[in-house]
Formats: structure tokens, C-alpha cells, sequence
């Protein structure tokens, strides 16, 4: 028998040996077989395993120095030790705070609204479903983005907040973990691709285990967007469009990367500003923009503007404008929701199909018939 045991040894070493490569093939196989579920955000990555899923956010600010990996983990599910080091989310949420507008429409559209327990400046707020909450005393006033109130949200103990920052210095972020909250950074503002920023809704479809119903709602959304692409992709760009208006002594044009600026180019419109480089922003002297746009025949005006009248109050030069005129100015941001909140930062987002439609009847006046504008009025 003893003669025997070097043998033994050597077979169950083999069968060891050979089970641990069929084990590494079988997991190498299906790490291989998983993928990322995001298409068009730019800053998300979300990649699902049996247990878990590895959300991972890039660029959620200008400049970011670093990215955000986070583990949502599944009830009893296991993470592996690799992973241990990085914020681990039990999911599905059972309760959260959000920080910006932008997610309300994502919880609603999900059916989880119910799991929102606090937001900073609830008069933000426009939904009335989510007002209904919040005047039910179901959703909590948590301070200020810039300064959330820390003892409260100890004390409401959510699951999750999802925050976001805006530079590379977030003592705040800092002070939330210190206290022991689990925190989540968001960067959909980031987003410039109309159809990449409403994708984060599947961020949320991971959070609250509704990956199924997240990906189809967002597949609606990309179906509706690109056929009313379809619906102008042979019409000329005639409209000459000028856009924004004067903030203090500047007047903020939007770049031709630009959030704005692509709804304009996919909407066939001649943006006048289409050329300049980047996303964001571009500060002109009011002189510049009227000597660029003075005889463009629709203006896009930002700030929540009711009425030219009110316009011209803001600024008399602004009658020096063809568009002003002809009375073709338009603003995005007039509808509020019952306590101030601009239903357009609130909803655009996560429906950049409807953005589109209001672009096509305002450049296109004889397409959409019927249609009435979601978020654009025409100022009287």
C-alpha cells in the first residue's frame, strides 16, 4: 500500500491540477462572454456577473483626476477579493437620496420614486408625482448640493446617495463617507450626446435590479429619437439659428459639441456657432453675437423668459435682432413646476427625444403635425 501512495498522490495532483485549469478556462470564458450594456454614455460603464455587476463612472467633472469603480452586489451574492477594495452597493436598493433633478425622471420611469427618501432644495422638484411625496412628507429637504445636511441624512440612513462634483476639491464627498454614508458619484451632466445621457437610466435600472425594464425604455427612447431624425435627415437647413442670451456683460453661445448643439444639427438647422470647437460654452461680447447673428431668423434664448416684452426688459439691444422682430424667439426653460423648479433641466435629459421633436417644429414648421411643443414656447 505504501508503494502506492507516491502514485496516488500524483493522480489526485493531476485531477487538482487539471480541475483548476477547467475552472480558470470556464471563468476566463465567461469574463470573456460579459460586456459592457452601455452604448452611447460616454462616462459609464456597467458590466454584469452572476453575483455582482461593476459600475464604473469616467470624467464626472471637467478635468477629473481619477475614475469611480463601484461593486453592486446581489443578495448572498459573492464578490471576489480583487474587488474588495472598491465601494461595494448592496443591490436592490431599498432606499435613496439624489442630488440633482435630472434623476427624478429616471426613478418614475423605473416605478421606484416610492425609494427616494431625501433631496437637497425639494422646491427644485417638478414632477407632481414626486411633489405628492415630498408634500406627503415621504421625501426630506437635505440642505444644499454644496452643503447637505449630514445629520439628517445619518439619521434617514438611505442605501445610497448618488451626488456629483464638479471639480477635482469635494470636501463634501469627503465628509459624506467619513460619516459611514455609501456614496455614488454621478456624471450624466457630463454627457454631451443627447442618447449618452439619457442611458444613465440604466445606472439606475442596476441600482434598483430593473436592468430589464431600464434597457427597454431606453431602447423606446432611441427608436423615438432616431425616427424623428429620419423624418428631416433630406430637408435642407435653412433656419439660421441664434442662440442664448446675455448673462451680466457676456453672452454665453453654445459650443458645436455641445449638449444644444447637436439636438440643432440633428434637427437640420443652420447653428451658427456649429464651427466652434468643444462642449460647453463660449463667452462673446454682445457685439460679436450681433454682428454674427443679427440677421438670423429664429433665436433660441435661454433663461425662462415669457414674453418679448419681458425679453427686452432683460436687455433693450435685443430688439436689434431680425428675430426679435419677426417675433421667432424661442425659450426652453419657461415651464415650471409648481414651486419654481424648470421642468426642462428636470426632464430633458432622460427624454432627449421630445427635445428633438420641439427643435423639428420649430425649424420645421410643416413636419410634426399636430404636435404640441413639450418643453419650447414661442415667446409673444
Amino acid at each position: 500500500m505504501r508503494h502506492l501512495l507516491p502514485k496516488m498522490i500524483f493522480i489526485a495532483s493531476f485531477f487538482i491540477l487539471t480541475g483548476c485549469k477547467k475552472n480558470e478556462k470556464a471563468e476566463a470564458l465567461k469574463t470573456e462572454n460579459v460586456k459592457n450594456s452601455i452604448e452611447y454614455a460616454s462616462g459609464l460603464s456597467i458590466v454584469k456577473y452572476d453575483d455582482y455587476s461593476v459600475v464604473t463612472v469616467s470624467n464626472p467633472w471637467p478635468n477629473a483626476n481619477k475614475d469611480f469603480k463601484y461593486i453592486l452586489k446581489e443578495k448572498d451574492g459573492k464578490v471576489p477579493d480583487s474587488l474588495k477594495n472598491y465601494t461595494t452597493i448592496q443591490v436592490p436598493l431599498e432606499s435613496v437620496v439624489v442630488t440633482s433633478t435630472t434623476n427624478i425622471p429616471f426613478l418614475e420611469m423605473l416605478e421606484v420614486e416610492n425609494k427616494l427618501v431625501g433631496f437637497p432644495h425639494t422646491d427644485y422638484i417638478s414632477s407632481e408625482k414626486t411633489r405628492a411625496l415630498i408634500d406627503k412628507g415621504s421625501v426630506k429637504n437635505v440642505g444644499q448640493n454644496e452643503k447637505l445636511n449630514i445629520e439628517q441624512l445619518i439619521e434617514l440612513s438611505p442605501d445610497l446617495i448618488v451626488t456629483f462634483g464638479v471639480d477635482n476639491n469635494n470636501p463634501m464627498l469627503d465628509n459624506l463617507k467619513k460619516s459611514g454614508l455609501n456614496v455614488l458619484i454621478q456624471g450624466d451632466w457630463m454627457e454631451q450626446s443627447p442618447l449618452g445621457k439619457a442611458e444613465w437610466i440604466k445606472l439606475y435600472g442596476a441600482l434598483f435590479g430593473k436592468e430589464e425594464q431600464a434597457k427597454e425604455l431606453f431602447d423606446k427612447i432611441v427608436q423615438s429619437y432616431n425616427q424623428a431624425r429620419k423624418m428631416v435627415a433630406d430637408k435642407p437647413a435653412t433656419s439660421k439659428v441664434l442662440y442664448g442670451s446675455m448673462y451680466e456683460d457676456v453672452w454665453y453661445v453654445a459650443k458645436g459639441n455641445s449638449w444644444v448643439a447637436e439636438f440643432m444639427k440633428d434637427a437640420k438647422s443652420n447653428y451658427l456657432w456649429s464651427d466652434l470647437k468643444g462642449s460647453g460654452s463660449e463667452g462673446l461680447s454682445f457685439e460679436k453675437v450681433l454682428d454674427k447673428a443679427k440677421d438670423a431668423n429664429i433665436w433660441i434664448a435661454s433663461g425662462s423668459f415669457k414674453s418679448l416684452e419681458e425679453l427686452q426688459k432683460a436687455n433693450p439691444h435685443y430688439g436689434e435682432f431680425d428675430a426679435f422682430k419677426n417675433k421667432s424667439v424661442y425659450s426652453f426653460e419657461g415651464k415650471l413646476g409648481a414651486t419654481g423648479g424648470t421642468v426642462y433641466y428636470e426632464l430633458a435629459p432622460s427624454r432627449p427625444d421630445l427635445v428633438l421633436k420641439d427643435y423639428i417644429k420649430i425649424f420645421h414648421p410643416d413636419l410634426l403635425s399636430g404636435y404640441e411643443f413639450t418643453f419650447a414656447s414661442k415667446l409673444n
